[in-house]
């Protein structure tokens, strides 16, 4: 069950009372606030609600001048959207290998794929867990930085927000996320004005001034993502105890994903890694796990008929292999807990 509908079974009066209020008020203030308040969380000037995370990609390498043909810099290890946003608008993706520890784009993978085609750059934040970017930014400063925050919204490594250290970030509230919509929803965020404003009219029809999309947040949904951003610290730090809980545990038995210690993890997901691809999915199926994700994005089928081009994938398949998601959210027992820790010591 998602944490999303586990927080409405505990809270089902209050989400009740404010779909009333939402009903009797007026539609346009809803979506207002909310960018006015994922702006303030995230240290931004300015943040553009959308329908969805995915448009929020799509319009921050539209904003960034990203043409057909052009290449843009990818990692092969991330949901799709964070590549297919690039094909979608004619634009080439380039699958850039990981870091065997983090699973964030490796250096070195950039060094190697960047040429005179490269016009921009997607990183994502995995599973709310973020790297120092300042030597990828440093080599790649001739070209847009978009930091793909979808997983990564409340955390911070060093003092800097996720959502805060790209040219233009992008979040998702997604069901799974650590703050959801009832029906999705993203933003795009910027201290550009020139940007935020182009992003709004992207996702109104383009004003009828330049070709765009419908992709406005539904006023509702807007009003239920406020809601919840009051809870982003109460949700965190219980995400984090049950992370610690996990840590104490299995920390001698499988590798967990490598993170800073001056990062302030939202714990999007809880990752772990094992020796084999035979121990991980014997144990998916005793534990009726999620692999997050199981197939690098440049061998998925659509990408056997899209064009791109990719470094060797030698850590990302290693990963892909090896990978579980362990359940966490909020609302986790610590018997759950335990009983998910003890079906991997007796896998293992």
């Amino acid at each position: 069950m998602d944490s999303w509908y586990k927080d409405y079974k505990k809270n089902s009066e209050e989400y009740l009372e404010l779909f009333n209020t939402v009903m009797q008020d007026k539609q346009e203030k809803n979506v207002e606030f909310l960018e006015k308040n994922i702006a303030y969380h995230t240290n931004r000037n300015y943040a553009v609600a959308v329908s969805n995370g995915t448009d929020a990609l799509q319009f921050a390498l539209i904003c960034s001048g990203i043409k057909p043909g052009d290449e843009v810099l990818v990692s092969n290890f991330s949901w799709i959207s964070t590549a297919s946003c690039i094909s979608m608008i004619g634009a080439i993706p380039v699958f850039c290998d990981i870091d065997i520890s983090s699973y964030h784009m490796s250096l070195d993978s950039i060094k190697k794929m960047y040429s005179d085609k490269t016009k921009a750059i997607i990183y994502p934040h995995l599973f709310g867990n973020m790297s120092d970017t300042s030597r990828i930014q440093e080599f790649c400063q001739e070209i847009p930085f978009i930091e793909d925050a979808c997983q990564a919204l409340g955390s911070s490594l060093n003092n800097v927000k996720a959502g805060e250290a790209g040219d233009i970030s992008t979040l998702s509230f997604n069901a799974n996320k650590v703050i959801a919509g009832i029906a999705g929803g993203g933003a795009l965020l910027t201290d550009d004005d020139r940007v935020a404003d182009t992003a709004k009219k992207l996702r109104r029809h383009g004003n009828h001034e330049i070709l765009g999309y419908n992709s406005k947040m539904l006023f509702m949904n807007a009003a239920f993502i406020n809601h919840r951003l009051k809870k982003i610290e109460e949700y965190q730090t219980k995400r984090q105890e049950v992370a610690k809980k996990y840590d104490e545990h299995l920390k001698d038995l499988v590798v967990i994903q490598d993170s800073n210690d001056n990062l302030d993890h939202n714990y999007h997901k809880y990752i772990i890694r094992l020796q084999s691809k035979e121990t991980r999915d014997r144990l998916k199926v005793r534990l009726g796990a999620n692999i997050h994700y199981d197939t690098p994005i440049s061998e998925l089928p659509m990408y056997q008929n899209i064009e791109h081009r990719k470094d060797d994938i030698t850590n990302t398949q290693t990963v892909c292999d090896t990978i579980l998601t362990l359940p966490i959210d909020p609302f986790l027992t610590d018997e759950e807990i335990k009983n998910t820790c003890n079906i991997i010591m007796a896998t293992v």
